[in-house]
């Protein structure tokens, strides 16, 4: 391990990558904890204290704590997550948006001008929302301006995270949206160890235990994919032959990643929301939409389920995959091109997508059993339960791939074996 890192930081490209990323990283956490202008820290962090299983603590939780404090950075990236979310549904929809993506490199820079847009008027609506809340609850007492202030100071800071992401894409390593959420979760980590140490015996014994099991799960469902074998036949390309060749197309097990557990989170995060302020629904919602419940762990893994086959429908399209093979003079052995292709790859797709999306909903599901029936405490299992675990494990691998390829080019060994 060591001498890999050491490799690494031989290679000068890398090193300054890392050291850049590294430096955003910083700039993003020191303005996770300026709050606002005209904000009172401690009444929004108060009123928090009370906002565990809602949409806010939801949102909290991958702002890195930022929300909570109201700070410049209190929106964090989902806005911009949000955006990218919707203009993917879109295209499904409006022909204008599937034709840009079909274009390359001028259509993708397109529709990222469009997120871009989209994220800035998401992000306004959002600061909007959360100043008129905190202000009727008492917890924001600012006028006319000052709201307008505050308003402006959100929104100027979701777009420049925006911009500080899209510099780590270009200039560090990795994603760059995807490190910084990676970095929001990791910041609830030291609770988390802080409440395992305090725990008791039980919780000190096996925690550390169910970790590195669902660490070791989270890794093998996320490299698993199954291969489908390409044959390419020789065509003439001009006035050359193009000699045939033999591929696979990789079909991963979890396509979808973390969105249908983001997106199955949010919706029943919306009943606990809607009943602060609907006193008569309290008493059904806390005992049915409580995240210990059998009826919320139930829902909340068909929920998980039925959003893990539309999101991946939504990514890959087998018609339009049987026709690209086809116009490329590729096919699948045994399997004739066209309409027979399109239905292969979606019987294939079906059948992958079951287990990956059986496992999301047990990852979801798992830090709710383990509060419940381990007696862990909710601090710890929250902090480093399966969807933390899922979203950190899965940006370091994809981080590390990208180190691997800049340390094989220039001969070095690589962190994957």
């Amino acid at each position: 391990m060591f001498s890999w890192l050491a490799n690494a930081w031989r290679v000068p490209e890398l090193r300054r990558r890392v050291l850049f990323t590294a430096v955003i990283l910083a700039c993003y956490r020191l303005g996770s904890w300026i709050p606002a202008p005209g904000v009172d820290s401690e009444a929004i962090k108060s009123f928090f204290g009370t906002q565990g299983g809602t949409v806010l603590g939801l949102l909290n939780i991958f702002s890195g704590g930022a929300l909570s404090q109201f700070s410049l950075f209190a929106l964090g990236i989902m806005p911009y997550v949000t955006a990218s979310i919707i203009l993917q549904l879109l295209t499904v929809v409006i022909p204008r948006l599937a034709e840009l993506q079909k274009e390359g490199e001028a259509g993708y820079a397109k529709i990222t001008q469009y997120t871009r847009y989209l994220t800035v008027c998401l992000a306004a609506a959002q600061a909007t929302g959360y100043a008129f809340l905190f202000k009727s609850q008492g917890v924001l007492n600012a006028g006319s301006g000052e709201m307008v202030l505050i308003i402006v100071t959100l929104t100027a800071g979701t777009t420049l995270l925006m911009w500080m992401g899209e510099l780590i894409t270009k200039r560090g390593v990795g994603n760059g949206i995807s490190i910084l959420i990676f970095a929001s979760i990791l910041v609830g980590a030291p609770l988390g160890i802080a409440a395992w140490w305090n725990g008791g015996p039980m919780e000190k014994l096996f925690f550390p235990l169910i970790v590195v099991a669902v660490t070791a799960a989270v890794v093998f469902v996320q490299e698993g994919q199954r291969r489908i074998p390409i044959q390419y036949a020789k065509r003439m390309v001009g006035r050359k032959m193009t000699s045939g060749g033999s591929t696979y197309l990789p079909l991963r097990v979890n396509m979808a990643g973390v969105i249908p557990i983001i997106f199955a989170a949010a919706i029943l995060a919306f009943p606990p929301t809607m009943a602060q302020y609907f006193p008569a629904t309290r008493d059904f919602v806390n005992t049915n939409f409580q995240p210990g419940n059998w009826i919320y762990l139930l829902v909340e893994g068909a929920m998980i389920v039925i959003f893990t086959y539309f999101y991946t429908a939504v990514q890959f399209n087998p018609v339009d995959q049987a026709d690209n093979l086809r116009r490329y003079g590729g096919y699948i052995p045994g399997i004739r091109p066209g309409p027979p292709t399109a239905q292969y790859l979606d019987r294939v797709l079906s059948r992958l997508t079951l287990p990956g999306s059986l496992f999301l909903a047990a990852i979801a599901v798992l830090p709710s059993l383990f509060i419940r029936y381990g007696g862990f405490s909710q601090a710890s299992s929250r902090a480093l339960g399966g969807t933390s675990v899922l979203i950190v494990v899965g940006v370091a691998l994809d981080t590390m791939r990208q180190m691997e390829s800049q340390m094989m080019m220039r001969s070095y060994e690589g962190f994957l074996k």
